[in-house]
């Protein structure tokens, strides 16, 4: 059973885990499929990397950062405060230069930065611990913190589009395996920079479709044309890469399983019966 609290911070039980860990390794399968190489990066991220992305103008609402505390300052507060301290207050903080990622594949178009890739471009695959800053939290549904699988392409537009088409069918076709009833929906929230009308982009094309059952989005597809290719100076063969991905939230399909057969134990068992 799962642990969970108003703060947005919950727990798997070892059934849970068992089904994060089967629907995980379905998608990387994929990813292998794919040719789509495993990477791990750091929990953190430089600020200043997020802002070369207009993180925080596009997403104040959801930044965190993470911060040293000043030693001499902490020691004067825990003199003074009733323990245990519930809130560190901002005047014991240091200025910080890292915060947590809202999504896992920023760090990847970091990691590229300045590179030129093969024409063909490149595919790589990630899962992240990803942290927003949200206005409510609801047990495995929202969470403070999450796991999130992405799988990302970078590539020439023609192939960074062909990987969403792709991606569309292949979570169709896995969801209608597991008798999940899903809509790709168009989202609200995609990756702008901050000189773009929001509006206007949205009109044009979707740029971000989740997929959705029961009401909860469990994944998404996100294509962000040239916008993090040209800020981190990536390109593929002698053009501005452009860049598209397939996300999961893991613990949101934990939930969903987990509603869908009955019990985790079932739903775990469901997933690793796949081909």
């Amino acid at each position: 059973m799962t642990t969970a609290t108003d703060n947005g911070l919950g727990v798997l039980d070892g059934s849970q885990l068992r089904v994060l860990r089967a629907i995980d390794a379905v998608f990387r399968r994929l990813a292998e499929g794919w040719d789509a190489p495993e990477f791990r990066f750091p929990f953190l991220m430089r600020c200043k990397d997020l802002d070369t992305f207009d993180y925080y103008d596009n997403f104040p609402h959801l930044g965190l950062a993470a911060t040293r505390l000043d030693p001499q300052r902490l020691g004067g507060l825990l003199t003074e405060a009733e323990r245990p301290v519930e809130r560190i207050p901002a005047e014991v903080m240091e200025p910080t230069a890292f915060a947590l990622p809202s999504a896992a594949c920023y760090s990847i178009y970091v990691d590229l930065a300045g590179s030129t890739l093969p024409a063909e471009g490149t595919l790589r695959t990630t899962v992240g611990t990803c942290f927003r800053n949200e206005t409510h939290y609801e047990g495995l549904q929202r969470l403070l913190g999450f796991s999130m699988r992405e799988i990302v392409c970078v590539a020439p537009e023609n192939v960074a589009k062909n990987h969403l088409l792709r991606a569309k069918d292949a979570v169709t076709a896995l969801c209608a395996e597991l008798g999940l009833d899903v809509r790709l929906e168009a989202a609200t929230d995609p990756f702008f920079d901050k000189n773009s009308g929001k509006a206007k982009m949205q009109r044009l094309f979707p740029v971000k479709e989740e997929f959705v059952v029961g009401g909860l989005a469990i994944g998404s597809v996100n294509y962000h044309r040239n916008f993090f290719g040209e800020r981190c100076g990536i390109l593929a063969g002698e053009d501005t890469a452009h860049t598209s991905c397939l996300a999961f939230g893991l613990e949101r399909w934990v939930h969903t399983l987990t509603e869908r057969f009955g019990s985790a134990d079932a739903a775990a068992s469901a997933v690793e019966s796949l081909s």
